[in-house]
């Protein structure tokens, strides 16, 4: 069994799938090339799955190592017959890691860490002083699995969190905390902080913008675990610049990796690379249902 890898990032996923799949073999295809071998599943990984490359390399399925398939041309593999699937966030572990990545974000930015480091070089104790998460409002857009566990984090934490979602309702939030997506303004009103959990999609992509962080009072924060393009980048670089934002926390942005001389990282913003999910616990798991879904198509 041959595996096509696009892209040399996430490397510890070969490391987990060899756990599971000793008998497959996994070769790294590189961004934008196209294979001159064919494969028997392409892995998408952060990378593009174009309909060029499913001709290239024939896969008998498209089974990403996750949940996010926004790379993958979903037409042209239904066109090709060519099966394509994801992990869900729900029951392998990746909502909980997500979930917490949220909480070291949120901590991160109200007890002002970057300052923090600074007094340690300079030996300054006692400084900055920082705010709790505990009674502060908190707006989570998306709450499918991974907003769910952010929104049961952020009770435990004593905050007070709004839930952002399709449905009409939540089971976890009373009406008076849940909101519809298109009162995203109206439940951004109070709130300290916008957490960004959902997918991108075309009707999610620059869903956070210009007027979404006019709804939020002066000094907020914005968080990002989804994807890049559902915050629209100028709209979140002028709110900062401007004062409107405190900081933000991104755990995805708009390019992977992100550049070193963004603009943003002038800023109050604080970045890591994509590891929200990336936590033994739930590679392990990740991998488990992986390695089951290839076996019954491959």
């Amino acid at each position: 069994m041959l595996i096509g890898m696009c892209g040399a990032e996430f490397p510890d996923v070969r490391e987990f799938l060899a756990r599971e799949l000793p008998e497959a073999e996994i070769a790294v295809i590189d961004h934008g090339a196209i294979p001159d071998f064919t494969v028997d599943v392409i892995l998408p990984a952060g990378g593009v799955v174009s309909a060029e490359l499913m001709d290239a390399a024939r896969p008998k399925l498209i089974q990403q190592f996750g949940v996010g398939l926004q790379g993958v041309d979903l037409e042209a593999a239904r066109e090709r017959g060519i099966e394509v699937r994801n992990v869900p966030a729900a029951d392998t572990g990746n909502a909980v890691a997500v979930a917490e990545i949220v909480i070291f974000h949120l901590l991160a930015l109200l007890r002002r860490f970057p300052e923090t480091v600074a007094s340690v070089l300079d030996r300054r104790v006692g400084q900055p002083t920082g705010a709790t998460l505990a009674g502060k409002t908190v707006a989570v857009l998306g709450t499918g699995a991974i907003g769910q566990r952010v929104l049961e984090l952020l009770d435990a934490f004593g905050a007070e969190p709004v839930g952002i979602g399709r449905r009409q309702e939540n089971d976890l939030l009373p009406p008076g905390r849940y909101f519809q997506a298109d009162r995203l303004d109206e439940a951004l009103k109070n709130a300290a902080a916008l957490v960004v959990c959902v997918p991108l999609t075309e009707e999610s992509r620059g869903m956070v913008g210009p007027a979404a962080f006019a709804a939020l009072p002066p000094g907020g924060y914005l968080v990002n675990v989804g994807r890049g393009p559902v915050v629209d980048y100028q709209a979140l670089l002028d709110a900062l610049r401007g004062g409107r934002l405190a900081g933000a926390g991104l755990d995805v942005t708009w390019t992977e990796p992100v550049d070193p001389a963004d603009p943003l990282l002038e800023q109050n913003v604080l970045v890591t690379p994509h590891i929200g999910g990336v936590t033994r616990e739930s590679y392990a798991q990740m991998a488990a249902a992986f390695a089951a879904s290839v076996r019954s198509v491959v």
